[in-house]
């Protein structure tokens, strides 16, 4: 078992290696410094004075990858490779534009983005779930074909609809909760309960015919046939052989909301005004403000490939041949 988490990390760390190369070569090699600079100042009227005092108040002014000039390791750590990508890995991310430490950033609005996202994955993956087990069992009937097309036509709807809908509906026509904002205590319920529902409902649609569609595979399978043979019930046979069956493809599913656990939803924050790392993120792409870019990319990378080898960790415990692999 050890053994296999530790292929699993060695596996990782070349992946994690090459997505921060592949960052820092679109953020220093394609677009140079000079280019940020002049994005920032204006392209048309900036001096070189100006872009020059630019990028030495980021750190922008230092050699990419080797100074020839310095002596000793200086000559690769005084770079800014080593400066704002490899001091990444240890979660040194600097300061953003305006001054303000992007670590102690993240870690104030990790936990409003964690309050939306952890209540919408669990109560999204019972729902769905449970959605898509009725459906199976009445298959072939009227109650899973409409509920076919329920799951198509909510997937055909784009995923501001329901956020704008729901505002327009809930809070300002009847004025059940705030239409935007962030509180503390139990007081923040009231902010969080109509976020929290628009995101498990955006994705009823696509989740469900997922699941479903996961179910239906099993179910023609031998042994489906064989416990049915022995005269096991529809009922059992689905909630106990099927659902356990098909943990693997659920899991694996569920591995791509693990970085919006802590990185959150870019939209409902951005419109429900919620402090989170979502927001964050937009804000920061819309005040062009690169080093906060940077490090939610690798953050997000980060968090991803933990996912990964949480889901493979937890292949073990529902399917024991792969502790065998």
């Amino acid at each position: 078992m050890l053994s296999y988490i530790l292929r699993r990390v060695l596996y990782a760390l070349p992946i994690l290696i090459g997505v921060n190369l592949i960052t820092f070569a679109l953020f220093f090699v394609v677009n140079t410094p000079d280019d940020m600079a002049r994005m920032q100042l204006g392209i048309k009227y900036v001096t070189p004075e100006a872009i020059e005092k630019w990028k030495i108040e980021r750190g922008y002014d230092k050699s990419l990858l080797f100074d020839p000039d310095k002596r000793g390791w200086k000559k690769l750590t005084d770079t800014i490779f080593f400066e704002k990508s490899v001091a990444m890995f240890a979660f040194e991310f600097g300061s953003a534009d305006d001054g303000r430490d992007i670590a102690q950033e993240i870690k104030a609005r990790m936990l409003p983005s964690l309050a939306i996202a952890l209540p919408v994955f669990v109560l999204g993956l019972i729902v769905y779930v449970a959605m898509a087990l009725v459906m199976v069992f009445f298959r072939s009937t009227y109650i899973d074909f409409f509920g076919v097309t329920i799951c198509v036509a909510l997937m055909s709807i784009s995923g501001l609809f329901y956020i704008i809908a729901g505002q327009f509906l809930v809070s300002k026509l009847w004025h059940w909760v705030p239409i935007s904002g962030y509180g503390s205590g139990i007081d923040n319920v009231r902010f969080l309960l109509l976020p929290i529902i628009i995101g498990v409902a955006g994705n009823i649609g696509s989740n469900t015919r997922w699941y479903r569609t996961i179910f239906l595979e099993e179910m023609n399978k031998d042994y489906v046939r064989t416990a049915k043979a022995k005269g096991l019930s529809e009922r059992l046979v689905l909630f106990k052989h099927v659902l356990r069956n098909a943990m693997i493809p659920i899991l694996t599913g569920a591995v791509v909301v693990v970085p919006s656990l802590f990185l959150g939803s870019l939209l409902i924050e951005s419109f429900f005004g919620i402090p989170g790392l979502g927001s964050y993120t937009i804000d920061a792409i819309n005040a062009q403000d690169f080093a906060i870019v940077r490090a939610m990319v690798f953050l997000g990378s980060l968090l991803y490939i933990l996912g990964l080898i949480l889901t493979d960790i937890s292949y073990t415990l529902v399917d024991p041949r792969v502790r065998l692999r």
